[in-house]
């Protein structure tokens, strides 16, 4: 056997053992200041969805063919999406862009969305969901929390649109929409790119998303539970070669898939080789879900630039918004929607 395929054969011999061995088989780079070396600029973007499909039961881990063919029939869309319209083809008639919205209600067409095209895989294992606790996959929120969502939804046709404050945090350009800033950081449609810089006393998070930056203290305790933040409060220690981070303080506003503002995410970073990061994290909020909710996901080195994303200059998304709901309230229509019911983009 060559030198090249013996070494060949043991960097398939690393993937092969799962996640947990690879990183214990692999070491990463030290810093400066003594860390793992988690600099650079990473992309979660992904196929694979945060709650696991039913038909795939407590299965957390995809055959190679399941993956396969996922990857497959994405690909067969994105090439269907990116076909040419029909000459005489009206704007009523535009087929659908995607979440069963067509013509007009088109945020986007297929070129400007990059949500990724191959499913998350840690090490060698291709995963089902993003969740993988609960065992199902599948969000566990509680009675009481649904209870609450509807009651803040409320009955009322009217209310979505009666000024900048009812929208989306993410249309109103303050921080990234479907929790791409986190935390938990999640892909979403486009821009999920993050570059990471270490100190000795700071990690920052650059998320390519709304320009969101999140500044980790190490080694710190968190702020008065007085002061709320976007993104939360955000602490952090090396645990051998994983940087743990435990974020608290958050905003009522910025929470995760129906949690409250005192939800607490914890999250950990491991370098498992020199093209990924092994992404966990773990959201505990007892007045939200009935169990804590448990994640994974690849951040995968990319030679990518992160972009400024300019959000408001010259968007004029929001002005067209009101003033098109300003419009129907003239001629007596009552606009779709239940008072409070706002969704983010990209959200389950």
């Amino acid at each position: 056997m060559t030198i090249r395929a013996l070494a060949f054969a043991m960097a398939l011999a690393v993937l092969a053992v799962g996640p947990a061995l690879a990183a214990e088989s692999w070491k990463a780079q030290r810093n400066a200041w003594g860390q793992p070396d988690l600099s650079g600029v990473w992309t979660n973007a992904t196929i694979t969805t945060l709650e696991r499909n039913p038909i795939f039961g407590d299965r957390k881990v995809l055959t190679e063919a399941e993956a396969k063919q996922l990857e497959s029939g994405n690909a067969t869309r994105v090439q269907r999406a990116n076909e040419a319209t029909k000459d005489g083809t009206k704007v009523d008639e535009l087929p659908s862009c995607g979440g069963g919205q067509t013509g007009p209600a088109c945020g986007y067409n297929n070129f400007w969305v990059d949500p990724g095209t191959k499913v998350v895989r840690i090490g060698a294992e291709a995963r089902t969901s993003i969740i993988v606790e609960p065992k199902n996959g599948r969000l566990p929120l509680n009675p009481a929390a649904q209870a609450r969502i509807r009651n803040a939804q409320g009955n009322a046709r009217v209310g979505n649109f009666d000024g900048p404050e009812r929208r989306p945090l993410g249309e109103r350009c303050l921080v990234g929409f479907g929790s791409t800033s986190g935390p938990p950081m999640l892909p979403v449609l486009y821009n999920n790119h993050y570059q990471i810089l270490q100190t000795g006393r700071e990690v920052m998070i650059q998320v390519e998303m709304v320009h969101d930056t999140r500044i980790v203290r190490l080694n710190d305790t968190h702020k008065p539970a007085s002061v709320r933040e976007w993104m939360g409060d955000s602490i952090g220690r090396w645990e051998g070669d994983t940087l743990v981070v435990e974020t608290t303080n958050f905003r009522r506003d910025q929470t995760f898939r129906g949690a409250t503002a005192n939800q607490k995410v914890v999250e950990r970073f491991t370098r498992i080789s020199p093209q990924q990061i092994h992404y966990q994290f773990e959201v505990v909020d007892p007045a939200a879900f009935d169990a804590p909710v448990k994640g994974e996901e690849s951040f995968n080195a990319t030679k990518d630039m992160v972009y400024e994303y300019a959000c408001h200059e010259g968007n004029y998304a929001l002005p067209g918004i009101l003033a098109g709901a300003r419009e129907e309230e003239k001629r007596g229509k009552e606009m779709e929607g239940n008072r409070g019911e706002v969704r983010e983009e990209g959200a389950e």
